[in-house]
């Protein structure tokens, strides 16, 4: 007699009652984690359609605002008539930082900087979030440096004497790199793992 129990049914419900959180978690001891994951295109995107002039005048604020007492201290007296390029790579974000009447400025990448970092995402957020130092990131070259060694040695200083702690809104900005770290962490598997349509889409991005 045949009772209609289906021995795979609950097997086939189970993926349907897995929380966000456990999907996360599956995909994250499943995949094979790398040192320096590339950005996905995916999140690229909204980078690609902002113009330059609109992303320096906030890049600028927010350097002054977080390094405001820095600043006021002279601890960034270093940076008097140098020009320093930063350059995340695979965001496609590149521009110069230099001092001008005690305040950080920022523009348009310059050949002729005497300094250039460069690095992913993922390890300007392990600096950002202290999970690397700035000596490991660079001897891994997952952050590179070329031009005034000098230069770079104080940068690299500074960086070291930083107390997150007494940034302005440092809760706030700890948290925010924590979790797009984490979602660094696994968004190269989530993006691989979209349906085949979607993932059309940013194959055609990455072009």
């Amino acid at each position: 007699m045949n009772s209609g129990f289906n021995p795979n049914y609950g097997q086939a419900k189970i993926p349907a009652l897995l929380s966000i959180n456990h999907l996360v978690l599956v995909i994250s001891m499943n995949s094979t984690q790398q040192t320096h994951p590339d950005l996905p295109a995916l999140f690229r995107l909204p980078l690609k359609m902002v113009p330059g002039q609109f992303q320096y005048p906030v890049i600028k604020r927010a350097l002054n605002t977080l390094f405001g007492e820095a600043l006021s201290e002279g601890e960034l007296d270093f940076l008097q008539h140098k020009t320093i390029n930063i350059s995340i790579e695979d965001a496609g974000l590149s521009f110069n930082i230099y001092l001008k009447n005690g305040c950080l400025n920022t523009g348009q990448a310059q050949p002729a900087a005497d300094l250039h970092i460069s690095g992913k995402v993922y390890a300007f957020l392990l600096l950002g979030t202290r999970r690397e130092d700035a000596d490991t990131l660079f001897f891994r070259r997952q952050l590179k440096s070329e031009g005034d060694t000098e230069l770079g040695l104080f940068v690299k200083n500074f960086l070291d004497g930083l107390e997150p702690q007494s940034l302005p809104a440092f809760r706030v900005i700890d948290t925010c790199m924590h979790k797009a770290l984490q979602i660094a962490d696994i968004a190269p598997t989530l993006v691989d793992r979209l349906p085949g349509s979607i993932r059309g889409i940013k194959q055609n991005l990455q072009r």
